[in-house]
């Protein structure tokens, strides 16, 4: 990318002098001259300057589409170009949840890198709406995601399932009509939540029980309103946290009732009794995501297959 652009774009991304200057290493004036150049240059400002922070004029809307497409059609050739040199290099930006990259990818990205130990890889974390974000602005190649709000605007291949169940710490007494259901964590690391066997439960059984959720934003936030309205009431809501890992610690503790990932139980001493949800939205299907119009590298492509394998999934 040229200078001029380098220079606007880190203005708008910025949207201040100062840190921009700051982040190409320049001094302010500098900065403030290079602008003014290629505003003469095209002849209207690109920056309107009355507002903080400074937002585009529309010539300047029109510019950083520009820079963006310009930097889209660089990545693209830097992928290609890596493609021909194989396997043996190349770079992957990978961008997920807290839960996605504690829980799912360690095992992943440690037998990826044994097989492709020469291939960087970028970890992002954030929010599913931040990923969705950075997925459209091509700044990360992969994202992994449940929500169908999200899955529907990307390229998708799916991979894996998890369920949400409730978990209730064991000094809160539940109803004997459930007894019979309450599973321990070694049922669910035996994976016998997944049989028949063991029944369902409605939500509606723990209406009178205080309850940990997640933020609004949270595709388990979102879920669990949903769960709660096709039972017919509204929760007791205890705290609202922005992560799934430490509502499981608070219930842990005794805090209160929360809804758990079965992929995260993974050891045998916890002080919940968990139960199976007959809601639909308990079950939820998770894909790995690409922007549609970006260049699949052949590392992009390795990491996609080395993933469904890893799930089972047949790569199409």
């Amino acid at each position: 990318m040229q200078q001029d652009m380098q220079y606007v774009y880190e203005l708008y991304k910025e949207g201040n002098f100062s840190k921009a200057a700051a982040k190409l290493f320049i001094s302010q004036p500098a900065l403030s001259m290079a602008i003014q150049k290629t505003e003469a240059s095209i002849g209207m400002p690109l920056f309107d300057r009355s507002t903080r922070p400074m937002r585009l004029t529309p010539a300047g809307e029109i510019y950083i589409d520009a820079i963006k497409k310009t930097l889209n059609l660089e990545q693209d050739l830097s992928q290609q170009l890596d493609d021909i040199r194989s396997l043996k290099t190349g770079n992957i930006s990978l961008g997920g949840t807290n839960y996605i990259n504690s829980y799912i990818l360690p095992d992943i990205l440690f037998g990826f890198n044994r097989e492709y130990p020469e291939l960087k890889i970028n970890l992002k974390e954030g929010s599913a709406y931040q990923m969705q974000n950075m997925l459209k602005e091509r700044s990360i190649d992969l994202s992994i995601s449940c929500n169908p709000n999200i899955i529907v605007n990307f390229k998708g291949f799916q991979l894996f399932t998890d369920h949400l169940l409730v978990a209730v710490p064991k000094h809160i007494p539940v109803p004997d009509e459930v007894s019979q259901c309450t599973l321990s964590a070694a049922d669910i690391i035996n994976k016998k939540h997944l049989s028949t066997k063991y029944p369902s439960v409605s939500i509606s059984i723990f209406r009178n029980l205080d309850f940990i959720l997640l933020e609004e934003g949270n595709n388990l936030y979102e879920r669990s309103m949903k769960i709660f309205e096709n039972a017919g009431f509204s929760p007791s809501v205890k705290i609202q946290l922005s992560q799934l890992v430490t509502a499981q610690h608070l219930a842990e503790s005794g805090f209160a009732t929360t809804f758990i990932s079965d992929r995260l139980i993974k050891y045998n001493n916890s002080n919940l009794n968990y139960f199976k949800l007959e809601d639909k939205e308990s079950l939820r299907t998770f894909y790995i995501l690409s922007h549609p119009d970006r260049y699949i590298s052949n590392a992009v492509s390795a990491f996609i297959k080395y993933i469904q394998n890893y799930f089972g999934i047949i790569p199409l």
